[in-house]
């Protein structure tokens, strides 16, 4: 229980579950209650290339969960699952459908099936609530205690510590424990001048070490802030821990604070012989919202009721402090909320408190265009770097700074009733305050799944044994399989024989580019299984590089070298073969029948080629500068036997945060527990971009991976985004803005 508490205290919210799981299947295995195989399938879903088996219930049973049924029934423990599932649909589909699903009986025989063979059961169905049934196994198998993590206390961490060993804070974006420090510093007698303050930086290492050394012999505290940012020192203050503060030269009273982001360049021996806290900010939209009310300014009553338009003031104040715990709050969903995760702080809102408050006292008419120019565009939208987030923070933003808002009626003038008022909120917002819709939950359960067992994978050391086939025989299978199904390297000279280097056809040089491109991907990962194979066998020298192909294959995730050379893909190694496999056979098809009717976009390795061979030739055609051209989109229901006359038929869209309406041919809302739809086939016509209209459409960005964040290339195109498509919608643009929908080129599993 002691070593639970004080590990917990140092480790993120986010890792203490996962502490509490390695801590409980460790003490199980000691005993020898786990099962290796079951343990390994939990983590990683199992490792297969193709199943054999067709989905009984594809309505509503997804390829990657049927997959996973399919080789779990390769468990002892759960032999013959797959077959019940097939003949038991109706049984099954309840257990998906339930809201609590880790807490319902199996069907059937399985409902004697307890602990961990139950949760790999859950993942294959219901991996959302898979967070959920670990909670409750440890608490069957330890305690409740174990799932509880102690509070905060830092009088209880420094009666930890001694004179010798550092008080280390590990910083979380929006904490900071510096006020809390100095007033824990004063209760104690060591405030004011006793305890000395430096935020570390350039310059600042020999200041730092000379108020080290005073404070040695003074016995008071030193507190070093930003750590991270101060590498170069690193070494210093590593010497200055071991060298200097040592138990005969420093006074009983001395503590040594500090404060760190997660960084490799901080000393490994100070972390180890130091007290470690972490401090993270209150979760929820709630105490986001109580924490802006109880801090400066609006704390000061005063300040709270300075201003001569109080109604309007009061209004705007509570709306700016909802849109900074929306924009914060927003991105617990991950890609949903926004591509790139910002940290906003507590700044951006002081900041833009004292401008409402200022354009009031100063401006006759609210000056609501300069408000929402310097809150949006400056103070947030300054960390804002990708212009799909810029046009979210606008358009929620706009929410709260709207005549509509202003005009209300109802408002306090009182600070205490909207304290009360907040504290009286619901603990868990729904997903559609932030403007989401309800399947957001799901999206943001999956994710915290997906984190929690990737972060026990890569805790664990290499399978050494415990099934039928060593970790050795499984990697050279699968090398094996996959090999067999690797088509020979693209003849290059022979297709550009075949399709010339033509003004008129630019698709003959995309095919060639694609081709070249594959070719490159194919080459290494043909190698790097043949190698990894030679290495087995001890042939070659199992160099780095052929480890960690070896490691990547035994749990089922794409090979780094691999990924080096790769389109982006997050899809788990079977998955990503398969779809791997599927995009050359695209290109065969291209090169043996010429041009497809209809283009699969997501075979592409580089889409904006594609893109731009389609406008090209559109230019060339009708010779107009390609810098005025661009794209109108047409959703057809049909299937298109013939190529259009201008543009390109493409197909492989999924929309995520909405579905295609079918009935009405327009943008419309998800289905519950359908996280992506399909698109049916879209017409890219190209035309004179200034006659377009863009009435009643939602612009679609669309991405290559559901990350949907990328890096710039040296081509000047996002390593992610590919282009924006205008789907027809009945309903206002900003409302699918704020649900975060975007269209996929592939999909995870």
């Amino acid at each position: 229980m002691r070593v639970y508490y004080n590990v917990c205290r140092s480790l993120f919210e986010k890792d203490k579950l996962l502490f509490s799981l390695l801590l409980t299947v460790g003490i199980m295995q000691g005993k020898g209650q786990v099962d290796d195989l079951v343990w390994r399938f939990l983590l990683t879903g199992g490792i297969a290339l193709e199943n054999p088996y067709p989905n009984p219930a594809p309505e509503w049973l997804t390829d990657k969960s049927w997959s996973e049924v399919v080789r779990a029934s390769q468990l002892p423990c759960l032999e013959g699952l797959f077959e019940h599932v097939q003949e038991n649909i109706a049984q099954w589909k309840q257990i998906y459908d339930s809201g609590h699903p880790q807490d319902e009986e199996l069907p059937g025989k399985w409902r004697t099936v307890v602990g961990m063979e139950r949760m790999v059961v859950l993942r294959c169905f219901r991996p959302d609530k898979l967070v959920l049934a670990v909670q409750q196994f440890i608490v069957d198998r330890m305690s409740r205690t174990y799932i509880e993590p102690p509070t905060f206390d830092l009088a209880e961490s420094y009666s930890d510590s001694y004179c010798c060993s550092p008080l280390i804070f590990v910083l979380s974006p929006g904490s900071d424990p510096t006020a809390g420090l100095l007033k824990f510093a004063d209760d104690l007698g060591m405030g004011g001048s006793k305890t000395q303050v430096i935020s570390l930086g350039q310059g600042q290492g020999p200041v730092a070490e000379q108020l080290i050394r005073a404070a040695l012999t003074d016995g008071t505290w030193v507190v070093l802030q930003n750590c991270h940012l101060a590498t170069s020192w690193m070494p210093m203050l590593e010497k200055i821990c071991e060298e200097v503060i040592t138990p005969e030269s420093t006074h009983t009273s001395f503590r040594l604070w500090l404060t760190s982001q997660p960084s490799d360049k901080f000393p490994v021996s100070v972390l180890q012989n130091g007290v470690k806290m972490t401090n993270e900010p209150p979760k929820g939209l709630r105490a986001n919202l109580l924490r802006s009310y109880l801090s400066d300014p609006i704390s000061d009553t005063a300040f709270f009721s300075s201003s001569a338009k109080q109604d309007i003031w009061q209004k705007l104040l509570f709306g700016l402090c909802f849109f900074h715990a929306l924009v914060q709050e927003r991105r617990t969903f991950g890609p949903l909320g926004w591509n790139i995760p910002y940290e906003f702080n507590e700044s951006d809102l002081r900041i833009s408190i004292r401008q409402i408050q200022m354009f009031l006292d100063e401006y006759e008419e609210v000056p609501l265009e300069a408000l929402t120019y310097l809150t949006g565009e400056c103070n947030y939208g300054g960390r804002v770097t990708d212009d799909k987030d810029r046009r979210l923070l606008m358009s929620l933003l706009s929410i709260f700074y709207s005549w509509e808002l202003i005009e209300q009626d109802q408002y306090f003038n009182l600070y205490d009733f909207y304290v009360d008022y907040i504290r009286n909120l619901p603990i868990t917002a729904e997903p559609e305050v932030f403007g989401l819709h309800s399947n957001a939950n799901i999206t943001k359960d999956n994710q915290e799944t997906n984190q929690l067992l990737d972060g026990v994978l890569l805790t664990l050391p290499r399978q050494t044994s415990g099934g039928a086939k060593s970790p050795q025989e499984i990697v050279d299978e699968l090398a094996g399989g996959m090999l067999a199904k690797l088509p020979p390297d693209f003849d290059i000279e022979m297709v550009t024989n075949k399709y010339p280097l033509l003004y008129e056809e630019s698709m003959n040089t995309v095919l060639r580019q694609e081709l070249i491109r594959f070719n490159r991907l194919s080459k290494v990962v043909r190698s790097s299984l043949i190698n990894t194979q030679k290495a087995l066998r001890g042939q070659v020298v199992m160099s780095a590089e052929l480890e960690n192909v070896f490691n990547s294959l035994l749990v089922g995730k794409v090979p780094a070298m691999w990924a080096a050379k790769s389109y982006p893909s997050l899809k788990p190694l079977g998955s990503y073969v398969s779809d791997f496999l599927a995009r050359l056979q695209f290109l065969q098809d291209w090169i043996d029948n010429g041009p497809p009717s209809v283009f699969w976009i997501s075979a592409f390795y580089f889409t904006q080629s594609f893109l731009t061979g389609v406008s090209q030739n559109f230019a060339r055609k009708y010779t107009i500068p390609i810098d005025y051209i661009g794209f109108e989109f047409e959703v057809c229901e049909t299937h298109m036997e013939q190529k259009p006359e201008d543009g390109a038929y493409v197909r492989g869209f999924f929309l995520e945060g909405a579905r295609w309406d079918r009935e009405h041919m327009v943008i419309g809302e998800s289905v519950p527990k359908v996280l992506f739809d399909t698109l049916p086939i879209i017409w890219l016509k190209p035309g004179e971009s200034t006659s377009f209209l863009h009435e009643s459409v939602y612009v679609c960005p669309v991405y290559k991976t559901s990350a949907r964040r990328g890096t710039l290339s040296t081509t000047g195109h996002s390593t992610n985004y590919v282009l924006s498509i205008e789907l027809p919608s009945d309903k206002p643009q900003k409302h699918w803005i704020n649900r975060g929908v975007a269209c996929l080129c592939q999909l995870d599993n």
